[in-house]
């Protein structure tokens, strides 16, 4: 299922896969998409699946799904840091985020486990 979402005031390509569609109606919580731009040596990014969906910042996409995109930048850019699963960050204050927001997101669920990942440019990978 792929549908065109606003999120401040930017568009978005939402794709979900049948199996997670199927996922997301069986729970009785929303999911939470964090989608995290890392700023340091290098810039990664990376779509973290949380059970809880708490976080009074995201954005719900219907009743089962919640976004949530966080730059994020370590105090030190240090080589060591980066191929750590989950270095040290902290918020990073951006000027204009909705130019950083990312142009697509996609949620699928496999082998029993959610995979999600978000990108540039007008086309999901």
């Amino acid at each position: 299922m792929d549908e065109l979402v606003e999120i401040h005031g930017r568009p978005m390509k939402l794709s979900i896969s049948r199996a997670a569609a199927k996922q997301l109606r069986q729970r009785t919580e929303p999911l939470l998409l964090e989608m995290e731009l890392y700023f340091s040596c290098l810039v990664r990014k990376r779509v973290y699946i949380k059970e809880s969906a708490a976080n009074a910042e995201c954005v719900s996409l219907g009743d089962k799904l919640k976004v949530w995109f966080r730059p994020v930048v370590t105090e030190t850019c240090a080589m060591r840091d980066v191929a750590r699963d989950n270095p040290p960050v902290k918020d990073m204050p951006i000027a204009e985020p909705e130019r950083y927001f990312p142009h697509w997101l996609t949620l699928d669920f496999r082998r029993g486990k959610w995979r999600a990942e978000f990108g540039y440019g007008r086309d999901a990978a």
